[in-house]
């Protein structure tokens, strides 16, 4: 079987010993969740040699910015994406999106214990971002990525429905965003969803049985979130205006 052009980014990506770990769209693939993406985000560590070893994969894969920032660990470390595209011929124009820090997502030594390791059809071996991770790092300003968290962690709870294994009904508690499914969850983990409602408002009407308000404050923590990532987003959007502005000023005649 011919690796797709994906698989070829990864398989590059593990040649190098990069530590990194697959998010975004093709981790929701993964995951269960379909979403067509071209793209391939990773986290990766951020220590100096694994950097190094970033920037050998790269090169190999002939990828170049896209754009700014620039590669430079401190924008990394500032929390931004490094957006590159491939022009090696058998990945040309896969876009590889880096980031080694994201709003509310714990430091990738914790990302990394809490990993998903899996091997794909051919026969390559991946890290993958846990889920409760992935849907962690999706909680952004983004009207498209709520949809996304829905069906993940719907997916999960289908897929693990008879058989929960220890930790998920809390996880599916936190995270499930159908007032349906919220409901019937918390009537079935009564021991956990009382534990979770101190922290979830929307818990604790589930618990009461009344969906109306289950969906509100569904609609309110979106909300919330929402705002939390444009207020963590606006000094990086900001220092991004500046490097655009004065790579025009470079290169304007």
């Amino acid at each position: 079987m011919t690796p797709s052009p994906i698989a070829r980014v990864l398989s590059t990506l593990r040649e190098k010993n990069v530590q990194s770990l697959l998010m975004g769209g093709q981790a929701c693939i993964l995951y269960g969740a379909a979403e067509f993406s071209r793209d391939t985000d990773f986290t990766v560590f951020a220590s100096p040699e694994n950097l190094g070893r970033l920037k050998e994969a790269l090169e190999d894969l002939e990828a170049e910015v896209v754009a700014v920032p620039p590669f430079e660990p401190r924008y990394l470390e500032r929390g931004h994406a490094v957006h590159f595209r491939c022009r090696r011929l058998d990945v040309e124009r896969m876009r590889v999106d880096i980031m080694t820090k994201m709003r509310g997502v714990d430091p990738f030594p914790d990302l990394w214990v809490r990993r998903t390791s899996l091997t794909l059809s051919e026969g390559l071996e991946l890290d993958v971002l846990s889920l409760p991770d992935l849907v962690t790092s999706k909680k952004t300003q983004r009207d498209k990525d709520w949809p996304m968290i829905r069906r993940l962690v719907e997916a999960d709870y289908d897929r693990r429905y008879s058989s929960p294994p220890e930790g998920s009904a809390r996880f599916w508690l936190r995270e499930l965003r159908t007032p349906e499914l919220l409901l019937e969850c918390a009537d079935r983990f009564p021991d956990e969803a009382h534990s979770v409602a101190a922290e979830r408002p929307a818990v604790a009407a589930a618990l009461a049985g009344d969906q109306r308000e289950t969906d509100r404050r569904l609609t309110e923590e979106q909300a919330l979130e929402m705002k939390r990532d444009r207020a963590y987003w606006e000094p990086l959007r900001r220092e991004l205006e500046q490097l655009r502005r004065g790579r025009r000023r470079r290169e304007s005649p």
